[in-house]
C-alpha cells in the first residue's frame, strides 16, 4: 500500500471474519480466492505483518459491505454488523472528529 500504512487494517480485517464467523480458512473461501490465497496469509493480514493486495482489500470490502475507505482509514470504524445491511460508509471516530475541530 506504500509507505504510510493504515495501523488499524489488520484488526478490521479480523473484526470482520470474527463477525462473520468465520474461520480463516472460510475467510479464504468466502473472498473467492481459494487457491490464490492462504490461511497464513489471512492471519499475516490480520496480525499487521502482511498488507493485502488491492484486489483482495476490495474482496473484504465487498464481503463486509462497506467502502474501501472504511478499511484503509484509521479515522472510520467499521459498522457494529457485518455484512451491513446496505453498503456502510464506516462511522468516524470520536477521537477523529475532536482532530479536525
Amino acid at each position: 500500500m506504500g509507505k504510510e500504512r493504515p495501523k488499524r487494517l489488520g484488526e478490521k480485517l479480523g473484526l470482520i471474519r470474527k463477525q462473520l464467523e468465520l474461520s480463516q480458512n472460510e475467510m479464504v473461501r468466502r473472498l473467492g480466492l481459494s487457491g490464490k490465497l492462504t490461511r497464513e496469509e489471512v492471519s499475516a493480514y490480520e496480525r499487521g505483518v502482511r498488507e493485502p493486495s488491492l484486489p483482495t482489500l476490495s474482496r473484504y470490502a465487498d464481503v463486509a459491505r462497506v467502502w474501501i475507505d472504511v478499511l484503509v482509514d484509521d479515522d472510520l470504524d467499521l459498522p457494529k454488523e457485518t455484512p451491513s445491511a446496505t453498503k456502510s460508509e464506516g462511522i468516524r471516530r470520536r477521537a477523529a472528529k475532536s482532530k479536525k475541530s
